[in-house]
């Protein structure tokens, strides 16, 4: 169980290969309008192959504002070890097996309703053969996303947490060592929908996005800074409905800067397909500059 939230249980997690891929190209689905595609062109230790990991549950993590608890006394005790350092240890296997296999992994997290299965999807259809693209699909229940990417072709593994609020190492190291990802190429992760705990939960991933729409207002950078300090990227999505919202972009943009200067931005509309090539383009250099590195 989590400490942080309280959240999950191991014998509710469950990992389910949506299907098998059928051969051919991969489809775009028919919610989503149309839109000049980029070519597409293929790119061609564990036990067994798959990611070494701790059969344990990680280990009950701190609470988000620091690393020590206040006792009824009003004494402040250090904690002697960092609770969430069996997660980290975890992570950085994970990172290493990706590493020799020269395979890139997205973290896209993002609040529920922000739109990452249709930009998924989206990004799939468009140039999922150029990166070899596979997923891995989180959610507390039900293989609805799971299928919906498995629509277009693309091999998915989803894990079902039950009631836990978001991925870890551990269930990552199981996702990846059943999807079974080829060399070289490109796995998207799409965490749990919450923009609290997926942003404490380190996967060995190589690069974090955050996915925000332009209907969940400006101030989501403020209110949940945890989440997007720790971003590399961060989308906004729904750039369509900007004309009918009294949102600006520039409110957007000013407060993710505040507290994360380092941090990428983007604006898109997952649906309509608009800035869409920038966001295939910082795709591209990511697995390019993994596979460009020595193994």
């Amino acid at each position: 169980m989590c400490a942080t939230c309280g959240c999950g249980h191991e014998e509710q997690i469950r990992f389910t290969t949506v299907g098998a891929p059928e051969p051919g190209q991969y489809r775009q689905p028919e919610h989503l309008e149309d839109h000049p595609h980029p070519h597409s062109h293929e790119h061609g230790h564990g036990h067994h192959g798959e990611p070494a990991r701790e059969h344990e549950h990680p280990h009950p993590h701190p609470h988000p504002n620091g690393s020590v608890h206040s006792q009824p006394s009003g004494r402040t005790v250090p904690l002697a070890q960092r609770i969430l350092a069996k997660n980290d240890q975890q992570a950085d296997r994970n990172r290493a097996w990706l590493a020799e296999r020269q395979v890139a992994v997205v973290n896209l997290m993002s609040a529920p309703g922000s739109g990452k299965t249709t930009l998924l999807e989206r990004t799939i259809a468009e140039v999922g053969p150029r990166f070899g693209l596979s997923v891995i699909e989180g959610d507390q229940e039900t293989l609805l996303d799971g299928e919906r990417i498995r629509a277009t072709g693309c091999r998915v593994v989803q894990i079902n947490t039950g009631a836990g609020c978001h991925l870890d190492a551990d269930m990552m190291a199981r996702g990846l060592a059943e999807l079974a990802p080829s060399p070289g190429s490109l796995v998207v992760v799409e965490n749990v929908g919450n923009l609290v705990c997926p942003a404490l939960f380190d996967l060995g991933e190589t690069y974090r996005v955050v996915v925000t729409s332009v209907t969940e207002g400006a101030d989501k950078p403020l209110k949940y800074p945890q989440m997007f300090a720790v971003a590399d990227l961060v989308l906004i999505n729904k750039s369509d409905l900007l004309p009918y919202l009294d949102v600006e972009v520039s409110e957007f943009e000013k407060n993710v800067r505040q507290v994360n200067p380092a941090a990428q931005l983007l604006t898109l509309s997952a649906t309509h397909g608009d800035g869409m090539i920038a966001w295939y383009g910082r795709l591209e250099l990511l697995v390019t500059r993994l596979t460009a590195a020595p193994p």
